[in-house]
This record gives structure tokens, sequence and C-alpha cells, in this order.
């Protein structure tokens, strides 16, 4: 149970929206994307050997999704950019413009003959 305890801290509200801050009549509240899960379990005993074991185990990924900005009576939402996706979204795109140029290459090559 006390696994399940560490998991209700880790996972709570304050891991998913930080402190608000403060500065020159404008509030600034990150927040961040938590996911997370867990697992376990117990070995029995079988007839006439040693009793079995237990174990458990959890894992968690929290990632920036932006702020909520005050100013006044104004609320905004400013999504937080993650550049390592956009620079593997490019790369996936560019490696697959590769190859279908190459693949159209190859079938004008062979139409020539």
């Amino acid at each position: 149970m006390k696994i399940l305890e560490q998991v209700k801290e880790l996972v709570g509200g304050t891991t998913v929206y930080d402190a608000p801050y403060e500065k020159d009549g404008m509030t600034v509240i990150a927040a961040s994307r938590v996911m997370g899960g867990g697992g376990g379990g117990e070995m029995g005993k079988d007839a006439g050997e040693a009793p079995g074991g237990a174990g458990g185990g959890v894992g968690l990924d929290a990632r920036p999704a932006g702020a909520f900005v005050i100013k006044g009576d104004d609320v905004s939402w400013i999504p937080a950019m993650d550049i390592n996706r956009i620079v593997l979204g490019g790369q996936l795109v560019a490696i697959i413009a590769l190859l279908s140029w190459r693949s159209v290459a190859k079938a004008r090559a062979r139409a020539r003959r």
C-alpha cells in the first residue's frame, strides 16, 4: 500500500499544475501532461516448496503542456513546444521524401530503357 500512496502524491494536482508565479500584475501557472502506470504481483506457494515472492513497480512520464497566463480579467493558454518532436517529425518527413524520390527516379530510369 505504501507504493500506491507514493503514486497518489506524484500524480496529484501539484504535479499537473505548478505553483502560480506572479510578476508585474501577471500570473503564470505552468501545466504538465502526466501519464503513469503500475503493477504488482505475488507468487504463491506450491506444495512442498518455499514460499514465493511479491513485487511491484510504477512508471511516470511528465512533459510540459503549456501555461495559463492571467493578466487582469484575461486568461490565455500558451502551449509548450517540444522541439525534439518537431525535429524528429522533420527528419521522418525528409527520409520518406528521399525514399519516395528514389523510387520515382528508378521507375523513370526503367521507363527510358
